[in-house]
């Protein structure tokens, strides 16, 4: 019989500019992390890392397990994930694939960046090169610029509005006021986004995502440990928090999909690739849109947003616009219910905060405390499944995992 593999314990750094190396936002992040899980680094027999642009190592998660004396060690599993901003959920369903089937007991995702502490100058030209088209169609800066193409052509072909992309900045930034933190504290409105200064011809700087220093970690075990944790903690003079009560948060199935690195010359469905992700990832858990609770979204433009409510099946295809400006209305009145929007309850990249490839692990984070019922101020009532999205490049990669309460046996 496979075992389940579960998220034990969830961590991550402060946001900002932080003056630290990648490395060490990395180390602080898995640590925290650990000390969520009750773990110490002893116990840890795998490490999947996403690559850092701050600070980039070659075979970046064998540096980071030799730096912290993870290596040298037989039995301990090092792998780098490079999927782009989809990273932090394939190597979720690596580590995933490693307690399942690998033998590993205790896995660590990790994902961090100090972008923010970068100059601003230096920043672009090593993002340039990241999804840089030899035909020169794209002019910097150039992932701006990939996306607006993008929002153009959805425009034309089903109707999106200018006003309707700026909705997603309000909306975002609307979540993110109800998490203590995340970077955007005030609410914007959609004069602010429309107004802002422009980086491409349909997109200002307000609705591209928050560049920053941090990093994030999740703890992968089997639920063998997961349970036998849970009865330690049981038999222990120590009450049990609310997340050793549910045994972690069971990662129930994944999928994931490919498109180009940089929009081909005719732009047209088959560039995309979210929704064959997402279709994958609902079969494997063999469950549907309608069972899902909670949405953790790549929201790195608003764009993106909008092709992922049409490609996970909250929207029609064509009517994302549409839906968005519905919501946008629906939580006008900042009292709103978090029921009313489930969707990036923390605010996503656009207004939490984004450390380069590292926030589709936020996006977890944020699924398990909504799952755990520790999600204070925007607490979700009595959510029992959630589904997570990365986006490499420009929607060059799409890794999608679903996230469940432990099943009642």
């Amino acid at each position: 019989m496979v075992r389940s593999a579960v998220i034990l314990g969830t961590g991550m750094t402060a946001l900002g500019k932080l003056k630290k190396s990648a490395p060490k936002l990395m180390q602080e992040a898995i640590e925290s992390a650990l000390s969520n899980a009750k773990l110490n680094l002893s116990q840890v027999d795998g490490l999947v890392a996403v690559p850092s642009l701050s600070d980039p190592h070659f075979m970046q998660a064998h540096h980071l397990a030799t730096t912290m004396s993870l290596l040298p060690h037989r039995c301990v599993q090092v792998k780098t994930m490079d999927t782009g901003g989809a990273g932090p959920i394939t190597a979720l369903l690596e580590a995933a694939q490693m307690v399942q089937y690998d033998g590993c007991n205790a896995v660590v995702v990790v994902a961090g960046d100090a972008i923010s502490s970068l100059p601003t100058n230096e920043f672009l030209e090593r993002a340039d090169k990241g999804c840089w088209d030899p035909s020169g169609a794209l002019t910097s800066p150039v992932i701006p610029h990939g996306y607006d193409r993008i929002a153009k052509w959805q425009m034309e072909t089903y109707g999106v509005t200018r006003e309707q992309l700026a909705m997603v900045s309000v909306l975002m930034s609307r979540q993110a006021c109800r998490h203590p933190r995340a970077l955007t504290k005030q609410p914007h409105t959609l004069d602010d986004v429309l107004k802002a200064r422009a980086v491409s011809p349909h997109t200002s700087i307000l609705e591209c995502a928050r560049r920053a220093d941090g990093g994030a970690a999740v703890v992968v075990t089997s639920d063998e440990l997961a349970m036998k944790l849970y009865q330690q903690q049981q038999n222990s003079s120590v009450s049990s928090s609310p997340r050793y009560v549910h045994h972690g948060v069971v990662i129930l199935g994944g999928g994931e999909a490919s498109g180009p690195l940089y929009p081909p010359k005719t732009i047209d469905e088959n560039m995309f690739s979210c929704e064959i992700a997402a279709r994958t990832a609902f079969v494997e858990a063999q469950i549907s849109p309608k069972d899902i609770d909670f949405w953790g979204l790549y929201d790195c433009f608003p764009i993106c947003f909008i092709r992922a409510i049409e490609a996970v099946g909250i929207c029609q295809k064509g009517e994302g616009g549409a839906w968005v400006e519905t919501m946008y209305h629906k939580t006008m009145d900042m009292k709103y219910d978090p029921c009313d929007f489930p969707i990036n309850t923390h605010g996503g990249l656009l207004a939490f905060g984004a450390p380069w490839e590292t926030p589709a692990l936020f996006n977890v984070i944020e699924a398990c405390d909504q799952l755990q019922m520790q999600a204070y101020g925007r607490q979700i009532q009595e959510p029992r499944r959630a589904l997570v999205y990365g986006n490499g490049g420009i929607f060059s990669h799409s890794s999608v995992a679903i996230l469940s309460t432990p099943v009642e046996h």
